[in-house]
């Protein structure tokens, strides 16, 4: 097969690929994927989805095409035998930006099973030109600089359709791009983005900062743009109109294309809410069914009968409320259809805290989502049992019916067999490639569970990937790291809620022990990928405060045989890549209750690492799936924390005042050895918050967390084979935690697509 490959790429390179460069080989691959993906676009009846989200996390997009469309091995016997590197030629491919977090990887990981389970679905976000931003390191601070990811390599493609946008008052024009998303042995769907002909790259200043009100030339340009003020906050408005205004447009006429009369649109189309970034979607909808000459009931019942709604997160920055005279100004085209909604719900209850416009003229987006969509989801059984108890108790006593839990997912083409080749081979000759479409046949590998020889493979492919790790951080970031050490890894957005602060308070305490002659078991090598939001302030004092204890600690000989700390640069899909596979110990710490799933728990899961964790969001059905006995489970419940909340009698001072070691951590905050090596202004700040505010309860899970995570390193050191037993059977019981799994539960209970 690879000759006939061979020649294939002969062709499309137009010259012998022995003599084609990198870029050339890339260019050639691009439009074998296109040419066979086209294959398998396949016409759409019934139900079609769309998923409309702020984010696509998406990643480098040619190794995972290839393993899709049956081609990576061919493809790579072929250019082996040329003397040319897969690996090498996919490094001339652009990481799109087009996500930053869970939410846009679980988007993308969607429309990949979507595809793969031969379930018409698309996409519909935003075409970012610089994403959130790229991120670099300068005196231990977190910068900001544009992410310019945009060239000729980038796979979506400019259309024809165009579709008119008003905001505040003027005419804009929406161009339609398109991206093929490949399903392994399945069909092909689309990713659809909007971008403005009008962006201008070139307006961008010092760092990351523009014209925030010269909406024409930087409306597509950032994910999130800073919202720290007026003029950024209505700036996300201006995005999130932008994208569903045209978004509903693309619907209507797609749907119209097969024969829709409007009246019929639920026959027709599932909209997905992905939070609450795209609400406006509901108001738009019915503007333009109004437009079609549809009453206003009518149109709400058809806007209900085919839009659902998935929550992510309990917390009130991501339950978006807008003042209505951002509305007003922005989109007034909606207002008036806001305030009908308002009195419909007016009508159905009359507990006021269910209201869309509340008493101080805040437009609530997600109690919009729930009245007027037929489906509201969470995405953890815990999750969802929390928001039908507590934080929206309110609108579950009125609609039980719509309130339903789909518990997130990831896809396992792209996390195991993409980044992890090495554990892929092995399972494969172990049990087949059946988990490769059904992910629960890993169960099977229970089967080795007490094979010596399994375990010792597993450890030997674990000690390659950590290697692995070992050049790629040495080679992108200059950073030796011992192999030999455990790794433990906390890599997610950095949020306080995440808890990025409890590991580094952990760090502290460790630099004492070992000061202190108590060494640890095995030396340990702590790993960090994050971003904090631009205007986070105390984010991005963690990220300081890590990255100047990691300078004391590397300065220290006594301590930095023992404790390393790296933090990666520019944290996505491609570092994840190489992490993922290379972790020993998965730091999943939030505070229980408040996060809603997590994915990054499942990835590391399934490539055999332990989590350490609360009882938060998957954690829960991990611990379930696993067993107690290999997870390493500590702190507070989510119900002793909602209580504490409550009752709001938590004090962080005491807490500081009654552990010697907790104070003794936080005091080194602003110790000479920290200030010496950072900002004494950032470190008080965040020594100040965690004394006096710690609204995320760091403290009270600090012990229990000092003594877990001294079991996991206890225990990976005094049984190695019991360790990797372990980690076989998480890998065995991650099954449950595939997206293609999530999706058909999706289209089981709310989609019902293609019928």
């Amino acid at each position: 097969m690879s000759e006939t490959m061979t020649n294939k790429l002969n062709d499309l390179c137009k010259k012998d690929i022995k003599t084609a460069s990198n870029e050339e080989l890339y260019h050639a691959l691009l439009k074998l994927v296109d040419e066979k993906s086209q294959q398998q676009v396949h016409s759409v009846t019934g139900r079609k989805l769309y998923y409309i989200s702020a984010e696509f996390l998406i990643g480098k997009l040619l190794s995972n095409n290839l393993i899709n469309l049956g081609l990576y091995d061919d493809v790579k016997e072929a250019l082996a035998a040329a003397g040319k590197s897969l690996a090498d030629i996919e490094e001339q491919e652009p990481e799109p930006s087009l996500g930053n977090g869970g939410l846009g990887r679980l988007a993308a990981c969607f429309l990949d099973s979507l595809a793969t389970l031969n379930l018409p679905g698309d996409g519909v976000g935003l075409r970012y030109h610089c994403g959130l931003f790229h991120q670099n390191f300068k005196n231990n601070i977190q910068n900001e600089t544009p992410d310019f990811w945009l060239t000729d390599s980038c796979a979506a493609q400019a259309t024809d359709t165009v579709f008119p946008v008003s905001l505040a008052g003027k005419e804009y024009s929406a161009r339609l791009y398109k991206l093929p998303i490949t399903g392994y042995e399945g069909r092909t769907n689309t990713l659809n983005l909007f971008d403005l002909d009008t962006v201008d790259e070139s307006v961008i200043g010092d760092g990351i900062s523009f014209d925030k009100k010269d909406i024409a030339k930087n409306l597509t340009l950032f994910l999130y743009p800073d919202d720290s003020d007026e003029a950024g906050r209505q700036l996300r408005i201006y995005q999130q109109y932008l994208m569903v205004s045209a978004g509903a447009q693309l619907i209507l006429a797609e749907c119209a294309a097969r024969g829709c009369d409007y009246h019929n649109l639920a026959d027709y189309a599932a909209i997905q809410i992905n939070d609450t970034h795209p609400s406006m979607v509901i108001p738009e909808l019915i503007r333009l069914l109004g437009e079609k000459g549809i009453a206003f009931e009518e149109a709400v019942e058809i806007v209900t009968k085919t839009c659902a709604y998935t929550n992510h997160t309990i917390l009130a920055e991501a339950l978006e409320k807008w003042p209505r005279t951002y509305l007003e100004v922005v989109v007034p085209q909606l207002m008036p259809i806001i305030e009908k909604l308002d009195a419909v719900v007016a009508k159905r209850t009359k507990d006021k805290s269910l209201a869309i416009i509340d008493k101080d003229g805040k437009v609530h987006m997600a109690h919009m989502d729930i009245h007027f969509t037929h489906s509201t989801n969470g995405v953890a059984a815990l999750h969802t049992q929390i928001l039908m108890d507590s934080e929206l108790n309110g609108f579950y006593k009125l609609y039980p019916e719509k309130f339903n839990n789909k518990t997130n997912g990831i896809t396992f083409r792209r996390w195991l067999m993409k980044c992890n080749p090495l554990l892929t081979g092995q399972i494969e000759n172990l049990i087949g490639t059946g988990f490769h479409k059904d992910a629960a046949q890993l169960t099977k590998l229970l089967a080795y569970e007490n094979d010596t020889s399994v375990l010792e493979q597993l450890a030997a492919i674990k000690k390659e990937n950590k290697r692995e790790l070992c050049r790629w951080l040495k080679q992108e970031q200059g950073i030796t790291v011992n192999p030999d050490a455990m790794f433990d890894i906390q890599s997610k957005r950095l949020h306080e809620y995440k808890r990025q602060q409890l590991n580094l308070l952990y760090l502290i305490h460790q630099y004492f022990e070992i000061k202190a002659g108590h060494l640890p078991p095995v030396p340990l090598v702590s790993i960090f990928g994050a971003k904090a939001a631009p205007a986070y302030i105390i984010a991005k004092d963690i990220i300081h405060a890590l990255l100047t204890l990691s300078k004391v600690i590397a300065a220290d000989p006594v301590v930095s045989p023992w404790l390393q700390i790296v933090f990666v640069e520019n944290y996505n899909v491609t570092a994840a890549e190489k992490m993922i596979p290379a972790c020993d110990l998965s730091e999943q710490i939030s505070l229980a209750s408040k996060e809603a799933s997590g994915t990054g728990n499942m990835k590391f899961m399934l490539n055999g690492a332990l989590t350490l964790g609360t009882m938060d969001g998957a954690n829960v059905e991990i611990s379930q799936q696993v067993g107690n006995e290999n997870i390493y489970i500590f702190g507070q419940t989510s119900n002793q924390v909602i209580r504490r909340y409550a009752a709001g009698d938590y004090k962080a001072s005491e807490w500081y005042e009654g552990d010697p070691n907790l104070r003794r951590a936080i005091d080194f905050l602003t110790g000479p050895e920290m200030t010496a090596a950072g900002s004494s202004e950032l470190l008080s700040r965040l020594q100040t918050e965690l004394k006096n505010k710690d609204w995320f309860q760091t403290l009270p899970d600090f012990s229990a967390y000092v003594v877990r995570k001294g079991q996991a390193l206890a225990d990976y050191t005094a049984n190695p084979l019991d360790w990797r037993r372990r980690c076989l059977i998480n890998i065995a019981n991650a099954g449950l935690f595939s997206s293609d799994r999530t999706i058909a539960e999706y289209d089981r209970d709310i989609w019902h697509l293609g019928k």
